[in-house]
C-alpha cells in the first residue's frame, strides 16, 4: 500500500448495502485512507434523510482503519481536491453499470487529471444488489435482511412503517 494514498468513493447510499461495504472493505486494503462520500443528492429523492444515510454508512464501516464517511454537496471534483485524494472509487456490478461508469470516469479525468479512477467489483454474492432494489423490495413487504446490514435492515423497517403511517 502507497503511503498516504486518498481515495474517495462517492454515492447516494440510499441505504448503503453489503456491496457497498465490500467495495469499501477491498478499497480500504489499497489506500491508506478511504473517504465514503455520501451526496445531498439533489437529483434524486433519496427515502433516507442525508443524515441517516450518513449514520448508516458511519455504522457500515466502522470495522475499517483509515476509513471515514462525510458528506458532499456539489462537484465531486470540488470535494476530492479539497481532500487531496488522488483516486476515485467506483463499484461495478454488471456489464451495464460500465457504460455510464465509464463516460462518468472520463469527465472526471477530464475535470481532475491528476486522479485515477478505480473501478472495483463487489464479491460475487453481492453483484445483483442495488440501492434501489433494496428499496423497492422492502417498500413492497419483502425480507432484505441478506442485502444489507443488521442495523439498516432495521432501518429500512422502520422507514417503510414510517412512510406506510403504520405504527411499528
Amino acid at each position: 500500500m502507497a503511503n498516504d494514498l486518498i481515495a474517495v468513493y462517492p454515492g447516494t447510499f440510499d441505504p448503503i448495502t453489503l456491496g457497498h461495504e465490500d467495495v469499501v472493505r477491498r478499497a480500504a486494503q489499497l489506500f491508506s485512507h478511504v473517504i465514503v462520500a455520501v451526496a445531498a443528492g439533489h437529483h434524486k429523492k433519496a427515502m433516507f434523510s442525508l443524515e441517516e444515510r450518513m449514520a448508516m454508512a458511519r455504522e457500515a464501516v466502522q470495522a475499517y482503519p483509515g476509513v471515514r464517511v462525510e458528506s458532499f454537496d456539489g462537484l465531486m471534483r470540488d470535494f476530492v481536491m479539497a481532500r487531496g485524494a488522488k483516486a476515485m472509487v467506483r463499484g461495478l456490478r454488471a456489464v451495464t453499470d460500465f457504460d455510464y461508469e465509464f463516460q462518468l470516469a472520463g469527465m472526471n479525468r477530464s475535470l481532475m487529471p491528476e486522479v485515477e479512477t478505480v473501478f472495483l467489483t463487489p464479491g460475487d454474492k453481492y453483484q445483483f444488489i442495488s440501492s434501489t432494489f433494496v428499496r423497492e423490495i422492502a417498500t413492497l413487504g419483502g425480507e432484505v435482511d441478506k442485502f444489507v446490514s443488521p442495523g439498516v435492515n432495521q432501518r429500512l423497517i422502520e422507514k417503510v412503517r414510517s412512510l406506510s403511517g403504520k405504527t411499528p
